[in-house]
């Protein structure tokens, strides 16, 4: 526990075979409950995690490949429904340092948030750390994020994060965006719910992981999927205008 609160870390994994022994190996000594959620890996990777002998550390594995928006609303139900009282990510590539994880639960623990979302931008030198078409590709989907959903968020596409439990009721998962484009749809649905979110500096890891994100998600499915982040929050604000104009008899 931290703090007197219960931790649990959702682990969402696609062919991480090589990598996911070490991600589990990592995990901080505070952590109650560790979820790994296999999208249906081809690779063994569920095999590997089973033969980890780690008390803390349970596994879901999805029939299908259903994207990791979908494996992360598994591993989050799972993990309330085993009793936290906030829920981390940490993917099972590696790319998350358990050192900033402590970090990234404060402002959640203390009620100062309801959401934490890594921040790699402002780490110092990023651009010396990050790739450089991720981190030209992650200044601009960010900058078109904040437009979208209102939120001061610096880097969008960090998947390290923090989640309360009264976040995690208060929304709709079954309407939350499967595959890539689920941090975009995510943002826009706790904007919406009012929910606190705040960044928190977390430092860029790149090994030798291979990203999944191909220039279509870039330039087709995100500006999609914050398309539809739009249209919601324009639709609340027509509601709200209507229901403030029968409210005032006209």
């Amino acid at each position: 526990m931290l703090n007197g609160r219960r931790v649990a870390v959702v682990v969402p994994a696609y062919n991480e075979a090589p990598r996911i022994a070490r991600v589990l190996g990592s995990m901080p000594g505070y952590v109650d409950d560790v979820v790994v959620v296999d999208d249906a890996s081809e690779d063994g990777t569920a095999a590997v995690v089973r033969s980890i002998d780690e008390r803390r550390v349970r596994i879901v594995e999805h029939d299908e490949n259903r994207g990791v928006g979908a494996a992360l609303a598994t591993g989050y139900r799972l993990a309330f429904e085993g009793g936290a009282d906030v829920t981390a990510v940490m993917a099972g590539d590696g790319q998350m340092h358990p050192d900033d994880l402590e970090g990234l639960l404060g402002p959640v623990l203390t009620g100062q948030a309801e959401y934490t979302k890594g921040n790699r931008l402002h780490y110092p030198d990023a651009y010396r750390h990050m790739p450089p078409q991720r981190w030209i590709g992650n200044q601009l989907l960010s900058y078109a994020t904040r437009a979208v959903t209102g939120l001061r968020v610096a880097d969008s596409q960090c998947g390290y994060t923090a989640i309360s439990r009264a976040a995690h009721e208060s929304l709709p998962w079954q309407s939350v965006w499967r595959g890539y484009g689920y941090p975009n749809d995510l943002l826009g649905w706790l904007s919406q719910s009012g929910a606190r979110v705040r960044d928190v500096v977390v430092r860029p890891v790149y090994a030798d992981e291979v990203s999944g994100i191909r220039i279509r998600h870039a330039l087709l499915v995100i500006p999609y999927v914050l398309l539809r982040v739009l249209l919601r929050r324009m639709r609340k604000a027509d509601a709200r205008d209507t229901d403030s104009a029968c409210a005032s008899g006209f």
